[in-house]
């Protein structure tokens, strides 16, 4: 029972936040509304964010944050298993930018929402495209900002790290900044893969020792993927040995 009824009313806040909301973000890009960290978009994607949380009984613990150095641009790399991944680091995280597929972008007010607040779109199937979106993520963030992506591709069905698509770390190597890695545990209990009923749960997200990019080249990106994945995997191991 508490099961439907967490699903139904966050059915019914994604509607009414994302209606409203998204219509702000979209006049404020028709405006010309500058991105920065504490404005508009930034704050309407919180607002949004924390709104789905509450609604669906999530709370969200932080670890980690003493990683992340002010004005330093990253590119934060999470394990991906659930929706609720990507509303737990838009919280947790200092201002960003998301690496998302094309397909979100097609969706009525929420695509241009999301297009609105800076979301990079990504055609996973096209490799000459992806790269192209690599290079627009690129320049912003040698322009102070970081972003977001999810180095697995598609959401898992558990917390077992898998295999990296490259992509991400020709990024991080292009713009020739930090690797920090993330784990999100927690999610899987709130709205696992292939289902759409909501359970509450608690939510963790870990920012661990960022890595450095400074001296790599395209040549290396082999090898700092499976950097990132082996501290991740590291990671998950000590902190979740049962998950």
């Amino acid at each position: 029972m508490i099961s439907l009824f967490r699903t139904l009313l966050t059915a019914i806040v994604i509607v009414v936040m994302t209606t409203i909301l998204g219509t702000i973000v979209i006049i404020g890009a028709l405006l010309r509304i500058p991105h920065r960290n504490g404005g508009l978009f930034d704050r309407m994607g919180r607002l949004w964010s924390r709104s789905i949380l509450w609604s669906s009984g999530v709370h969200v613990t932080v670890h980690g944050l003493d990683q992340i150095t002010e004005g330093q641009p990253y590119i934060f790399a999470s394990n991906h298993v659930s929706h609720f991944d990507i509303l737990g680091l838009v919280v947790a995280l200092p201002q960003h930018y998301f690496v998302a597929k094309s397909e979100l972008f097609k969706i009525p007010i929420f695509g241009p929402a999301i297009r609105a607040v800076g979301t990079i779109p990504i055609e996973r199937t096209n490799q000459k495209s992806a790269f192209s979106s690599y290079t627009i993520a690129a320049d912003r963030i040698r322009g102070g900002s970081s972003v977001v992506v999810f180095p697995e591709g598609t959401r898992g069905t558990s917390y077992t790290i898998r295999p990296f698509k490259k992509g991400p770390f020709v990024l991080a190597i292009q713009a020739g900044v930090p690797v920090i890695p993330c784990l999100v545990h927690g999610t899987i209990d709130v709205l696992p893969k292939k289902t759409l009923r909501i359970h509450p749960a608690h939510v963790d997200v870990h920012l661990l020792t960022p890595i450095s990019t400074t001296g790599l080249s395209y040549d290396d990106r082999d090898q700092l993927a499976d950097t990132v994945n082996s501290h991740m995997a590291s990671a998950m191991q000590t902190l979740y040995p049962n998950s």
